[in-house]
């Protein structure tokens, strides 16, 4: 009797163990042991995109660090040491990924690159300054018209870009996939409201012509029937015969604020600003909280095109 009883309570036990292992996911379609699917991006409005999407399931990681500037930033090796653990990484066109993107890959060979670009037909950057007179001053070194890259600044590029993210974490992270997907369509949504929003703010001001130091609201100002001014052409601060012709712009158009962002120098923009009579605003483009940022963005620009 007592070796029956021993054979049952084992039998009880082994049926147990495997139906709590039918439960346990796959560990090669999960996150890492922290419970994290570790991933890297490029700037900071990418990181506010991925944690959108995957939620509570993801660890992201930004490679261009708060204050730098996405065009000269070199990674340091702690970072590059780092993506030995990201399973992830999403890249979006910056300039340093020209000369990085490579050495990133090779830092983790079992990391996938994710390409949130595809799908998205970019502008070219602004590479010249044409005016009333047919006088046209090239850049001489970007003269081909080099892709803007500035594709986060659109809401529309956007969608596409979450797209791209969501099917990235749903193959990395099937187990999840549900989450990705409702994440996404909230967040779609969201979007939805910031362009009915924005459009509302601008839809009265008196001018739609503006002026920045560094041509990044490229995408901004198409989605919403703008008009963009730089004063920085292919990479080149411009030089005494370009900054004479932006004032003669600036004065021309009535355009009394220069736009400028903290990760460039706001030289030329303050001598334009001196010239006019005006001043500088600065808005940055790679703020992490990329909703409220351009909003506020909105608000700015509707502010000096009311001027």
């Amino acid at each position: 009797m007592k070796k029956i009883v021993c054979v049952l309570v084992l039998l009880i036990l082994l049926s147990a163990c495997q139906n709590r292992a039918t439960v346990i996911p796959d560990a090669s379609a999960q996150p890492g042991g922290d419970g994290f699917l570790k991933v890297t991006v490029s700037i900071a409005p990418q990181k506010y995109f991925v944690e959108r999407i995957g939620g509570e399931f993801v660890e992201v990681t930004v490679m261009v660090q708060p204050g730098n500037n996405p065009a000269t930033y070199e990674p340091k090796p702690e970072q590059l040491t780092q993506l030995s653990e990201s399973a992830l990484y999403f890249a979006i066109g910056v300039p340093f990924e020209d000369v990085w993107l490579d050495r990133i890959a090779a830092a983790n060979s079992g990391m996938v690159i994710v390409d949130t670009v595809e799908g998205i037909r970019r502008l070219p950057l602004e590479t010249a300054h044409a005016h009333d007179d047919g006088d046209v001053v090239e850049d001489p070194v970007h003269n081909e018209g080099a892709p803007d890259p500035h594709i986060w600044l659109s809401p529309e590029l956007v969608k596409i870009q979450s797209q791209s993210i969501y099917r990235a974490l749903a193959t990395a992270d099937p187990n999840h996939e549900a989450v990705y997907r409702d994440n996404l369509a909230a967040f779609v949504t969201d979007i939805d409201v910031l362009q009915a929003d924005i459009a509302r703010t601008l839809a009265g001001v008196n001018s739609r012509k503006f002026m920045v130091f560094h041509p990044s609201w490229g995408y901004f100002a198409r989605d919403f029937g703008l008009e963009m001014i730089s004063i920085e052409v292919g990479g080149q601060e411009p030089s005494a015969q370009e900054l004479a012709r932006l004032v003669e712009d600036a004065r021309a158009e009535n355009i009394r604020v220069i736009l400028a962002q903290p990760e460039f120098s706001t030289e030329d923009a303050k001598t334009i600003a001196r010239e006019i009579g005006g001043g500088v605003l600065l808005v940055s483009p790679l703020a992490e909280d990329w909703l409220s940022n351009l909003r506020i963005v909105a608000d700015t620009f509707a502010e000096v095109l009311s001027r």
